[in-house]
This record gives C-alpha cells, structure tokens and sequence, in this order.
C-alpha cells in the first residue's frame, strides 16, 4: 500500500512525527483469557506492524512508549518477562531494521537496564546508526520528567565548565538536550485503551501536538487503526496559538 493510495492527495498534511502510547494488552490478555504476558507478546507485534505501517506511508519518526520509569513498579516476573521479550524483539528486528533502513533511537535512562537488555539496545543503535529516513524512538526506561531534568543536568555541566551561559538558554536551547534532539516537532500523539491522559510520555515535545485517544486496546490497534488516526489528524486545524483566515 503506497502512500499515495493510503492518503490520495492528502500527502502534504502527514505528520512528521508519530508516538503512541500502547496501551491495553493486560486488558486485551485478560478479555482473552490469557496471562498479561500473552497480551504483551501480541503488543510487539502490533509495534512491529505500526512500525512498517508508519514507514510505508512516510512518517519521519515514529515513537513508540514501551517502558516507563514507573513500570518498575510492577510485579518482578512481569518485568523480566518484558526485558526478555525487549532482546528477542531485538534480536529479530534488528537485521529487519538494517535492511529496510530504520535508524533505532532508544529513549530514556538506557543505562539502568539490565546489562544484557543494555548490550543488545546498544548493537542495534550502532548497526542501524548509518539509517536515514526514518526513525523509530523506542522509550525504555523513560519518564517525561526524568528527560526534562536530565536535559537541565547537562546543561548545568556546560554552564560549569564554561561552554553555556544562563543568558544563552532558551526554548530552542533546552530542546538540544532531550533525548529527541534534532528529530520533527512531535505532530500526533495517539493512546490506546481509552485512558485519556499522557503518563509523562513526551511532556515536553507535546506542547502542541494533536491528541488522539480510542478505546481500541493496543493489541487490537492494527493499520485500519493507525490509518483511522491518520484521517483524523487531517481533518484538525493546527493554528499554533495563531488566528487563520
């Protein structure tokens, strides 16, 4: 399916820059009669799908929130379970990614992960590291929050050290430190599972990004889906705090 097809002569209004907040595969593995795991190994799927889906249409950047700095807090099985399903999704993309060029970008506190889930995140942002095009941010580990303080600590180094100025720091200076540096303004940010709230997911880049929420649970959240959100975006009028004729 081409992007011409998909989007007839509304090409010119697709977002740039894609996240989703997958949401619902407890639910959806419950509603199943399955264990949250099951629920978990059909969301990679659905991942993989939107990434291929989001590729083929022509999104820039597409991020993806897997893992929270809240999800910790869950039972010790449950995680594990997810760092062990983390490699294996890895393990079998990676090569995907190379081939199709996707550039991997992980986002959040990457280095408070498992050693084993570090090491394979690392191999596939060096082997797709030469990738243009299109991006996939896969936020492990990440906190809306934690990003913007961890974008403030480095800056406060430079100030230290000479290199930045309070003066010197505005908006556009601050952006340079997150970890989406460089990337599309955020233009569409979709959640699944119908919750109608953001999770510190982004909290920076959303300022004024067009929300999506449906109750769709993310195993279910397939291209009809993704293309459903896409037609919505198109129809909104982004005035940016403006006024238009």
């Amino acid at each position: 399916m081409s992007r011409r097809i998909l989007l007839k002569t509304e090409v010119e209004s697709l977002p740039r820059h894609v996240a989703i907040i997958m949401d619902g595969n407890g639910r959806w593995a419950k509603l199943h009669g399955h264990p949250r795991i099951y629920g978990h190994q059909k969301g990679v799927e659905r991942a993989r799908e939107a990434t291929e889906f989001a590729l083929e249409v022509g999104i820039e950047v597409l991020s993806l929130y897997a893992f929270s700095t809240e999800n910790w807090a869950r039972p010790q099985e449950e995680v594990e379970f997810l760092m062990k399903l983390l490699e294996e999704y890895l393990a079998a993309e990676t090569p995907v990614m190379v081939e199709k060029g996707i550039r991997f970008n992980p986002i959040g506190r990457i280095s408070q992960l498992p050693p084993s889930t570090q090491r394979m995140v690392l191999e596939a942002v060096k082997a797709t590291d030469n990738n243009q095009g299109f991006t996939l941010n896969l936020a492990l580990n990440y906190g809306g929050h934690a990003e913007i303080v961890d974008a403030c600590k480095k800056m406060c180094y430079e100030v230290q050290r000479g290199a930045l100025t309070p003066q010197e720091i505005e908006e556009v200076t601050l952006e340079g430190y997150l970890y989406t540096k460089g990337q599309p303004p955020l233009d569409l940010l979709i959640r699944t599972s119908g919750e109608l709230r953001i999770s510190n997911f982004l909290l920076w880049q959303v300022a004024y990004a067009e929300l999506y929420f449906t109750p769709v649970l993310w195993p279910d959240f397939d291209r009809v889906e993704f293309y459903k959100a896409l037609l919505d975006y198109q129809k909104r009028e982004r005035r940016f705090g403006g006024v238009r004729d």
